[in-house]
């Protein structure tokens, strides 16, 4: 039984991270911006395992540091450290963001994931291992969109930041990584990649539904690889090139509707 703290848990891809987790038998930290988010999750989640939950703001190091004291607290050590916490402005272009979004989404997603990070190397020196994997997203790669640019910008820092950590702590008990889902329709990805353009927004949807995936087909084969992993600076990757361009090429992919299905299980849920 392995204790993995996973911050950004309480929706989406960190939730259904934190699901597979239980389901294996392991202990889970759950993790959110406030108790109001937290508290709900923990106590759905709590059916499944052994389960706590800490409100933690990434973008405060204070915060990040509490969150792995309270881990170490409750089950004795931290095995797994996942950076998940996300943020993204509104689909639009650079010049017309406000200056809050911008700042938000790049203290979530790049100072947040570096803090996250510095605690979780600091804490599993300390008590001889464990594992961090920091999470990508569109822009890892170095793919650009328009509307997309600094939620982007901040996923390729991410990429830099994780390859050259792996590097120095090369020779160390830590091992360093990342975890790419490729495509999965959450309320981020929606909300990221709605266009004020329905003409626009369509367009995108329609490939959405030939490269992207519910949490639930995603997470189960991530949680695997994570729980796997022994190399060090290990890139888990879902949607690999190949498989995409087979996407595209296989008629079956053509008709899906992963995109509406999950607007429709929004809505009911609203």
């Amino acid at each position: 039984m392995q204790t993995i703290v996973i911050t950004g848990s309480t929706r989406g891809i960190g939730r259904g991270l934190a699901t597979e987790f239980l389901n294996r038998g392991h202990r889970v930290v759950v993790t959110g911006r406030s108790a109001a988010s937290v508290n709900p999750a923990v106590a759905e989640l709590s059916q499944l395992g052994e389960v706590m939950g800490q409100p933690c703001e990434v973008s405060d190091l204070a915060a990040c540091q509490a969150l792995w004291d309270a881990a170490v607290a409750k089950f004795g050590r931290v095995d797994i450290w996942i950076n998940n916490a996300a943020l993204a402005p509104d689909h639009g272009l650079f010049a017309d963001l406000d200056s809050a979004q911008i700042g938000a989404t790049v203290d979530a997603n790049l100072t947040g994931t570096m803090y996250g990070t510095q605690v979780a190397v600091k804490g599993m020196l300390a008590q001889g291992g464990g594992k961090i994997f920091t999470f990508e997203g569109f822009g890892s790669n170095g793919m650009t969109n328009p509307g997309l640019v600094v939620y982007g910008t901040t996923k390729y820092a991410v990429r830099y930041f994780t390859d050259a950590l792996a590097k120095e702590y090369a020779d160390s008990p830590v091992l360093i990584g990342s975890l790419s889902p490729g495509m999965v329709p959450t309320d981020l990805l929606i909300y990221s990649s709605r266009s004020e353009d329905p003409a626009q927004w369509e367009k995108s949807k329609r490939v959405m539904n030939i490269l992207g995936d519910k949490v639930e087909t995603v997470t189960p084969w991530l949680v695997e690889q994570a729980l796997g992993s022994e190399k060090q600076g290990a890139r888990i990757e879902w949607l690999t090139k190949g498989k995409a361009m087979r996407r595209f090429l296989l008629p079956g992919y053509k008709n899906r509707t992963i995109v509406e299905d999950y607007e429709k299980e929004y809505e009911a849920k609203s």
